[in-house]
């Protein structure tokens, strides 16, 4: 699929990562739509689509990269600590997936 902008597919990618990647705390499963984080998380990523360097090493530097705000801010984790291995490597195949439409 074509799209006229880079914000364009931007938001496009944010869609498919907030609607199928959750966080997992304590076994309740939070889509990062819900969180407010599938828009600056493919922001992070799309530039890997484009450059066509998507690895799992870059997803994984990525996810470590991206800090969560916990308990009204007075602690921040990296997005990976959140994300269980079955919703890294669905995120690996979503955006292998989306990189092959472009």
């Amino acid at each position: 699929m074509a799209y006229s902008t880079t914000s364009e597919a931007i938001e496009a990618l944010a869609a498919e990562i907030g609607e199928n990647i959750y966080l997992d705390i304590a076994k309740w499963h939070l889509y990062l739509r819900d969180a407010k984080l599938h828009t600056p998380l493919a922001e992070r990523l799309y530039p890997l689509l484009q450059n066509r360097s998507l690895s799992e090493n870059a997803i994984s530097e990525a996810l470590q990269s991206m800090v969560v705000a916990i308990g009204g801010g007075r602690r921040q984790l990296p997005l990976a600590e959140f994300l269980p291995s079955s919703a890294q490597r669905d995120l690996l195949r979503l955006l292998e997936d989306y990189q092959d439409k472009l």
